[in-house]
């Protein structure tokens, strides 16, 4: 069995200072750094000795990953094994990218989010044709603040039409149907993203064959709900890995929803389901979920 691990350690430090997130412009202590590393070599050495069927891994910190060293080379080792089917991250893009030279690139997925705040569109746009020049799956993204419109279109007309742009709906505003319109032209699964999916009693991935795992290794089906299932570092671990219908009234985030059976987004995003890639996207592709 294919098995996708989310993987989020201690790790919550930000180069930038995005007012809505509460990591933001954060510095860890060098012990903080160690403790995050030691974690990261234990889960890197796990992955890479987990040989008996298909894995995927994907970083979603809660902090800025790439800015570390220990992340790059963490990538690099997990793209060499054979039986590593994807290594992804989620990165504001920053963070110089010639470690991609080493790595098996054509297995390494990127979900980069454009902050217009907080970077140049020229310096976000050179690092994309980094990327596409070494041959990574990408997506680029951006949260959905109406006020952020024109560095948005200026973002799309800026990439090359094969190059999916995705649009965060910001959950605490309430959109006019003019910016939802917009968002809707650049992000055609904007909508998808724009409301909670009811999940209470549904059937999802998340615990059978996707799971979320922390620094110390104590597996949850998801980012959203705490309860434990395991831990991987313990032996028999995969026992724990079974079907289970959600338990959360809604789930509305991406990295969790995506996973819901009954959206059959598997068949939207296919191989580029951790980097957030379509196989195909339009409009009509989401007008029946």
């Amino acid at each position: 069995m294919s098995l996708t691990v989310l993987y989020r350690g201690p790790l919550s430090s930000c180069n930038y200072g995005c007012e809505y997130c509460p990591f933001a412009k954060r510095h860890e202590t060098a012990e903080e750094h160690a403790a995050d590393g030691a974690a990261l070599s234990r889960f890197v050495a796990w992955a890479l000795g987990r040989t008996h069927s298909p894995l995927r891994v994907f970083f979603t910190p809660w902090g800025e990953a790439l800015t570390q060293v220990r992340y790059h080379e963490a990538m690099i080792r997990l793209s060499h094994a054979s039986h590593m089917e994807r290594v992804a991250v989620q990165t504001n893009l920053s963070a110089r990218l010639d470690w991609l030279t080493e790595a098996k690139a054509e297995r390494v997925g990127v979900w980069a989010t454009f902050h217009p705040a907080w970077t140049t569109m020229e310096r976000f746009l050179a690092q994309t044709e980094r990327l596409r020049a070494r041959g990574v799956h990408f997506s680029v993204g951006v949260v959905g603040f109406p006020e952020h419109r024109a560095a948005i279109t200026a973002l799309r007309a800026a990439l090359p039409a094969s190059t999916y742009v995705w649009i965060n709906a910001v959950k605490k505003l309430v959109y006019a149907e003019d910016d939802v319109r917009f968002f809707e032209s650049i992000d055609p699964l904007f909508r998808l993203n724009l409301k909670p999916h009811p999940s209470l009693g549904r059937a999802c991935q998340a615990g059978e064959t996707v799971i979320a795992v922390d620094g110390d290794g104590v597996a949850r089906r998801c980012h959203f709900i705490p309860e434990a299932i395991g831990n991987i570092y313990q032996a028999g671990f995969e026992q724990a890995l079974r079907p289970r219908p959600c338990t959360n009234a809604t789930c509305g985030c991406h990295i969790g929803y995506v996973h819901l059976d009954y959206l059959e987004l598997g068949k939207v995003f296919g191989a580029g389901l951790l980097e957030r890639v379509p196989v195909h996207f339009s409009a009509s592709s989401i007008s029946q979920r």
